[in-house]
């Protein structure tokens, strides 16, 4: 896999995965629903580059363009505290291959020199509960976040 920063020639694909109901069914909001969201959220993306010099990135397979999952970390407010957040989300066709693990590692190796990384993960939401372990995060607390119980994961 090949992790790239975002550009906006990933629009279409941010829209693809995030208006998904597969890739969205434990956000508490539901997928996005229309092109100006993922707009909106690809800016803020781009916008941490610029800003941070850290972000999500574009995966994709060794030698294909199409996008099969965004991750990486962000910088966020979590139960007061401000942290890199890590997030990851991929295309239900990539899902199983391993690659959710393969993105948290890489995030985790440049986030653990910038400060405490944490994944804020929906209570009921296993698959990501055991990327976050596989890649040797602890579950820490549980907190309301974004008006669903979430549980925390520390590296």
């Amino acid at each position: 896999m090949v992790l790239s920063r975002v550009t906006m020639d990933d629009l279409d694909a941010v829209h693809e995965i995030h208006s998904d109901p597969l890739t969205s069914v434990y956000h508490p909001g539901g997928p996005v629903t229309d092109r100006e969201s993922s707009r909106a959220m690809l800016d803020l993306w781009l916008a941490d580059w610029s800003q941070r010099g850290i972000g999500y990135w574009a995966a994709r397979l060794k030698d294909q363009d199409e996008v099969i999952g965004f991750g990486g970390l962000r910088q966020a407010m979590v139960d007061g505290d401000e942290v890199l957040n890590l997030y990851y989300r991929f295309r239900p066709s990539a899902w199983g291959h391993g690659y959710a693990v393969e993105l948290a590692r890489a995030a985790l190796r440049v986030g653990k020199a910038l400060g405490p990384v944490v994944a804020v993960i929906r209570d009921v939401n296993e698959p990501s509960h055991r990327v976050a372990e596989r890649v040797g995060m602890r579950r820490d607390r549980t907190i309301p976040y974004g008006g669903v119980p979430s549980d925390v994961y520390v590296a």
